[in-house]
């Protein structure tokens, strides 16, 4: 590894499909302190061209950013790096489904990324986002709280505005939060979900409650299969947690986050400031919530365990 080099607000997404081009679209028209964006990508010409469309947009732009094509090189000094590369999901295809062909992807870029000495976060988008993120975790060798996943700060979003969308209030005054894997065996913590001060359990019936969850647990697979794939949301999800990270605003997210019990990583309520992750809020569950987090703990350690 090279010698440690200042920082600046540098963004750099590796693999810039839809999901990382949404989140660099995102950056541009969000105030952020991100001072720079740079794209890499196998498709040298096609960054170029995304480079020079999103540099034309500038002009409206509530902050001042310089976006450009780039290289692994440009990784020594970023204070992230968002890794958005691999293949996409496909229908009928799980987040599981995906782990043996982003296995090899994600080692040849982290293998790029080491030797420049790069000292900042690591962001994981790419599904399944939580094998992923460990994956990377174990490969830089770098400490825990310094690669985060997206993990289910997105379900928890769609979360919020379903049941915002129900009770007619600001999903920003929801706060209620997803749990465990991004993927198949996630649930909503429902004995910890509140509308302002008060519980959701008070304005909505079980069978209610069951439908939301449904519908945040298979809100991938509706969009894929209406539209092919899934990236505005995930794309601001990206934003907000960047915004978390060089804001230091130690805010509670529910990003994948090492869990030192399981070994592995899991989307759980996590306090994001400028160091990545700094803890893990204790959550109390009830009996039925503890047997969903193993469950869903033990299903991402089996396909861990496969590396």
């Amino acid at each position: 590894m090279g010698g440690k080099t200042t920082m600046t607000n540098k963004v750099v997404i590796i693999g810039c499909g839809n999901v990382g081009m949404s989140y660099a679209y995102a950056l541009l028209n969000q105030r952020t302190k991100v001072n720079e964006i740079v794209l890499i990508d196998l498709d040298q010409q096609r960054i170029d061209g995304e480079a020079m469309d999103l540099n034309h947009g500038l002009p409206f732009a509530p902050s001042k950013i310089k976006i450009r094509a780039g290289s692994y090189d440009d990784c020594k000094d970023a204070a992230i790096i968002c890794i958005c590369a691999g293949a996409n999901q496909e229908k009928g295809e799980t987040r599981l489904d995906l782990l043996s062909k982003n296995n090899l992807i994600f080692k040849s870029i982290i293998d790029k990324i080491i030797p420049t000495g790069f000292d900042g976060i690591f962001l994981v988008a790419t599904n399944p986002v939580d094998i992923m993120t460990y994956f990377t975790f174990k490969h830089s060798k770098f400490p825990a709280g310094k690669v985060i996943g997206s993990g289910t700060t997105l379900d928890t979003a769609r979360l919020r505005y379903l049941i915002g969308d129900k009770l007619s209030v600001n999903p920003k005054n929801v706060h209620a939060y997803v749990m465990g894997e991004h993927g198949d065996s996630e649930f909503v913590l429902w004995s910890n979900a509140y509308v302002g001060s008060v519980s959701v359990q008070k304005f909505l019936e079980k069978s209610e409650l069951d439908n939301i969850s449904l519908q945040v647990k298979n809100a991938a697979y509706e969009i894929i299969n209406r539209k092919g794939a899934t990236y505005y949301a995930i794309g601001m999800v990206l934003v907000r947690i960047t915004n978390a990270i060089l804001d230091d605003e130690n805010t509670i997210l529910t990003v994948s986050s090492y869990s030192k019990e399981h070994d592995i990583y899991i989307g759980m309520p996590s306090v994001v400031g400028k160091n990545g992750v700094t803890s893990l809020i204790e959550v109390n569950f009830t009996e039925e919530e503890k047997e969903k987090f193993s469950n869903s703990a033990n299903i991402i350690k089996k396909e861990v365990d496969k590396l």
